[in-house]
């Protein structure tokens, strides 16, 4: 029996550019991004064995929304700072941060396919962005003013690795905020909520009707705990 030729795979930018359309983001029209439709085929361009990631770059999610809005309306939360945003996406919540006046915007994901859209986007909203592919949450804090989190509280797992990694930041000095539409595992004791919005969500089965979510702030005591742990507080 012959056996099947394998399909090449497409060019992220050239599969990104023809198949998901560029349009302004649900609660944020100030921002264009491509995005994903019933049509685009991500299959094709997404991987399929259990380690490659899934496309989540391809769409807007309430904690990347919400975390955007807020910058747009308090642009002095970012100005002249020093932005890193974790677990990015597409890039929304970098542009945003961009366009609100950050003085160098950092866009972290460990999707290639998804440095690939931050590029695309930054490029279609004006901005400047370094988008690197990296999983730097094990690791140490990076120099920077201000974390951005934009939904990363949807796993239990991740959910560990994401907070320990805050507090080792927020020991560090960095100002930590957090766009979440309350999911599951977002730790809410050590969180103080600092804005409400109403925004589009692609989760939560709403077929990206609005939800309430909101922007947190990592308590500095949360950090404080973590420098006197040290180790221990990253397990």
């Amino acid at each position: 029996m012959m056996k099947r030729a394998s399909q090449p795979q497409p060019d992220p930018a050239a599969f990104i550019k023809a198949n998901l359309p560029i349009s302004p983001v649900a609660s944020i029209p100030e921002i264009l991004l491509h995005q994903a439709g019933p049509a685009s085929g991500l299959w094709r361009l997404a991987g399929r064995g259990d380690a490659d990631p899934a496309p989540y770059w391809a769409y807007p999610w309430a904690g990347g929304a919400v975390l955007a809005r807020h910058l747009l309306d308090r642009p002095e939360t970012v100005a002249g700072r020093h932005v890193l945003d974790l677990g990015a996406g597409s890039g929304l919540v970098a542009i945003a941060a961009a366009k609100a006046g950050a003085a160098m915007v950092t866009a972290v994901d460990i999707d290639a396919n998804a440095i690939t859209a931050i590029g695309l986007n930054a490029e279609i909203n004006g901005v400047n962005i370094a988008a690197i592919a990296a999983d730097i949450i094990d690791g140490p804090p990076p120099v920077l003013d201000l974390l951005l989190v934009g939904d990363l509280f949807y796993h239990p797992a991740l959910a560990l690795r994401v907070m320990a990694f805050l507090r080792r930041c927020r020991a560090a000095g960095i100002e930590v905020l957090i766009g979440d539409p309350e999911r599951a595992y977002l730790p809410q004791r050590e969180l103080r909520r600092i804005a409400t919005h109403a925004v589009a969500d692609f989760g939560m089965g709403t077929g990206g009707g609005a939800v309430q979510a909101g922007v947190f702030s990592l308590s500095a005591t949360a950090g404080e705990a973590a420098k006197r742990e040290g180790p221990a507080a990253a397990a």
